[in-house]
C-alpha cells in the first residue's frame, strides 16, 4: 500500500485561476498518452477500481452516486447532443427551475467549468474553486493508495468526474445527465451502481487503439455501461454487428436492450441543433426521457412537473405516441455550443469624406461543429452546404467568400478525414447543383477528382489548436497532449495539406483554393477577416467552416466570445 504524499503538498491558493493552474498539472503528456495506446489501453483493468479508490478518498461510497439519479448516455457520435437535448427536456419539463439538473459533458469549448453545469448554466467561477480546493486538498491530506502506480490524484479527466460528482452530491441535484468520456466500460463515469437509463447513441470508429479495430468491439465497450434490472436503450441503426453484441452484453449483466427508431413527429421540428442528423439524436433523448419520467424517481421528483405540462393527471405509465408540448418546445430550444453552431460577426470598413462615412458592411459567419471522425465530418460537410444556401448568400453587388479551417488530433488518419469531407462536399454540392438545375450550364471538368469540391474554398487553412500568434493558450485551453516537437514544426498540419493536395491529384495547382499552414488560431481568425475591396461601398460576406477538432472549434469560440459575439453560455449574440 502507497502511503507517499508526493509532494510537501502547500496550502493552495483558493483563486479560479489557480485552480486551473492546478488542473492543468493533472494532464496527461503526450508522451504517456502514445505509450497508453501502444499498451493496449482498453485492458485497463485498474480504471474503474482506481476510481472507486479516489472517490472513497474524498468521502464517499459507489452507492451514494445513486442519490444522483444518473442517465448515462455513451456513443461515438452523437452523445454530448442527446445530452443537450435531455437538458433541455428537463428544463421544459420543470420551467421554473424548481429542480436541479446536472449536466456532466467533455469537452469544454472555452472554459473548463462549462463542462460541469447545473440547470443549464455553467458552475459559476468561485463556485468550481471552493469544490475543486475542496477534492484538492481531501485527496492530498488522505494519501493511502493500495497500488504503489495509482497516483496521489487521478488525471485531468477522472478529476473532473469526480469534482463533478461531488457539486452535485452537495448542490442535491434531482437528476443528473451523465456524459461518457471515452469509451464505457472503462470510462470514470462509469462507477454509478444504479443509475435510472443508460443509452447509447450512434456507433463508428473512434479511439481504436483504446476501444477496438470494429464497431462489434467498440460495441462492447459501450454497452459496458449497462447495468443490471436498468433500463438500456440504444439507437436502432447501428452498423455491423454492433447491436448483436450489445444485446449479449446486456443479457450478460441482466437487463435487456431496447431499440430507438426515428420518432415521425422530429422530421417536422425545427430542432435547435442543426444538421439532418440531430434528429437521431433528439429521437433518442425523447426516448431516454420517456424512460426517466416513468421510473419510480421520475415520478417522485417530476411527476407534479410532468402533470402540469400534460395538462393531465394522467398515469405517467400510459403511452404517449405524440410527442406532448414540453418535449416539442425541449427539443426546438436545446442549444449545444460548438455542434453545427452559426456565429454571424459584422464590421465595417471605409473611408470618411467631408464628415460622412462611405463605408461597406462585412459579415463574416462562422460554421462551428467539432467533427472529428470520418462519418462526423460527412455529416458536417452535407450541414455547411445546405446551411450556407439557406443563408442566402451576399448582397447584391456585393462577393461571397468560403474558407475552411481544419485540424485534427494527432494520430489520425488525415486522408481518411479529409476525403470524407470532400466526398461529402462533392456529392452535396451535386445535389444542390441539380436542384438548382444547373448541372448542364456548370460543365465541370469531370476529369478531375472532386471537380466542384475543388473549387468551392477560396482557403484552406490547416492550424494548430494554439490559442494566440505569440504561441500561448487560454488557461482553460492549455493542452498537453500534442508533441511539443510536433508542433513547433507543424507537423500534423504540413500532413493535412499534402493529404488535401493528393487527394486533389497531387500539387497544390491542383487545390483551386489558396491552402495555408497556419502555427495559431488568432492567425487563422484574422485571415478570414481580411477585406479587399474593389471601393469603400463593396459589400463582403465570408462563410468560415472550422471543424475536425473540438478544441480548434473551442479556440475560435474564445475568440469569439472575447469580441463580444458569444455570450456567457457561448450562444451568439445577434
Amino acid at each position: 500500500m502507497s502511503t507517499t504524499t508526493d509532494s510537501a503538498d502547500p496550502q493552495p491558493a483558493r483563486t479560479y485561476g489557480q485552480a486551473i493552474e492546478a488542473l492543468n498539472t493533472l494532464q496527461s503528456n503526450a508522451a504517456t498518452i502514445e505509450a497508453i495506446r501502444k499498451s493496449g489501453g482498453r485492458l485497463n483493468e485498474y480504471g474503474i477500481p482506481e476510481m472507486i479508490e479516489y472517490l472513497e478518498r474524498i468521502g464517499y461510497k459507489p452507492d451514494d452516486l445513486n442519490a444522483l439519479n444518473v442517465i448515462h448516455i455513451t456513443g461515438t457520435k452523437g452523445k454530448g447532443s442527446t445530452s443537450a437535448f435531455c437538458d433541455s427536456l428537463f428544463r421544459e419539463l420543470d420551467p421554473k427551475g424548481e429542480k436541479k439538473v446536472g449536466l456532466y459533458t467533455s469537452p469544454h469549448m472555452v472554459a473548463v467549468r462549462e463542462r460541469i453545469r447545473i440547470n443549464g448554466l455553467p458552475i459559476a467561477e468561485d463556485v468550481f474553486a471552493r469544490y475543486f480546493w475542496e477534492i484538492w486538498d481531501r485527496l492530498g491530506q488522505n494519501a493511502s493508495r493500495r497500488f504503489d502506480f495509482t497516483p496521489l490524484r487521478p488525471i485531468y479527466f477522472r478529476f473532473l468526474t469526480l469534482l463533478a460528482l461531488h457539486i452535485f452530491l452537495q448542490e442535491g441535484v434531482s437528476a443528473t445527465i451523465l456524459e461518457v468520456g471515452i469509451g464505457g466500460k472503462y470510462d470514470s463515469t462509469n462507477i454509478v451502481p444504479k443509475p435510472v437509463v443508460t443509452a447509447v447513441s450512434q456507433l463508428g470508429l473512434d479511439h481504436t487503439a483504446l476501444l477496438g479495430n470494429t464497431v462489434e468491439e467498440i460495441a462492447v465497450q459501450k454497452a459496458g455501461i449497462f447495468k443490471p434490472g436498468v433500463v438500456a436503450l440504444s439507437w436502432k441503426g447501428q452498423p455491423g454487428g454492433s447491436l448483436d453484441k450489445m444485446a449479449d452484453v446486456a443479457s450478460q449483466v441482466g437487463t435487456r436492450l431496447e431499440l430507438v427508431d426515428l420518432h415521425p413527429e422530429i422530421v417536422e421540428l425545427d430542432l435547435g441543433l442543426r444538421g439532418d442528423h440531430q434528429r437521431t439524436n433528439a429521437s433518442l433523448a425523447v426516448e431516454i426521457m420517456n424512460r426517466f419520467v416513468q421510473s419510480e424517481v421520475g415520478k417522485s421528483e417530476f411527476g407534479k412537473g410532468l402533470e402540469l405540462a400534460n395538462g393531465t393527471t394522467t398515469s405517467l405509465d400510459d403511452a404517449a405516441p405524440v410527442l406532448q408540448a414540453w418535449q416539442r418546445s425541449g427539443l426546438e430550444k436545446a442549444r449545444w455550443p460548438g455542434r453545427c453552431q452559426v456565429v454571424p460577426t459584422k464590421h465595417r470598413f471605409g473611408i470618411e469624406e467631408e464628415g460622412t462615412a462611405a463605408a461597406a458592411a462585412s459579415n463574416t459567419n462562422w460554421f462551428l461543429d467539432g467533427a472529428h471522425t470520418v462519418d462526423s465530418l460527412s455529416l458536417c460537410s452535407s450541414w455547411f452546404v445546405q446551411a450556407e444556401r439557406e443563408s442566402g448568400g451576399s448582397a447584391p453587388g456585393g462577393r461571397r467568400r468560403r474558407m475552411l479551417v481544419f485540424n485534427c488530433t494527432n494520430g489520425r488518419s488525415a486522408p481518411e478525414l479529409l476525403g470524407a469531407v470532400l466526398e461529402s462536399l462533392e456529392a452535396s454540392l451535386e445535389e444542390a447543383a441539380k436542384a438548382d438545375e444547373k448541372l448542364t450550364a456548370e460543365r465541370v471538368q469531370e476529369t478531375l477528382r472532386f471537380p466542384r469540391a475543388r473549387a468551392y474554398f477560396d482557403k484552406v487553412v490547416f492550424c494548430t489548436n494554439v490559442t494566440y500568434a505569440d504561441g500561448g493558450s487560454a488557461s482553460d485551453l492549455t493542452s498537453k497532449t500534442v508533441d511539443a516537437n510536433d508542433l513547433a514544426s507543424l507537423t500534423v498540419q504540413r500532413e493535412l495539406k499534402e493529404a488535401w493536395e493528393e487527394l486533389l491529384g497531387g500539387g497544390e495547382s491542383n487545390s483551386k483554393s489558396q491552402v495555408l499552414i497556419l502555427a495559431s488560431i488568432e492567425e487563422a481568425i484574422k485571415l478570414a477577416y481580411e477585406e479587399e475591396p474593389s471601393n469603400a461601398t463593396t459589400s463582403s460576406t465570408t462563410n468560415v467552416l472550422v471543424t475536425g477538432s473540438l478544441h480548434l472549434v473551442g479556440g475560435v469560440m474564445a475568440h469569439l466570445k472575447d469580441s463580444n459575439h458569444l455570450d456567457e453560455r457561448l450562444l451568439s449574440v445577434l
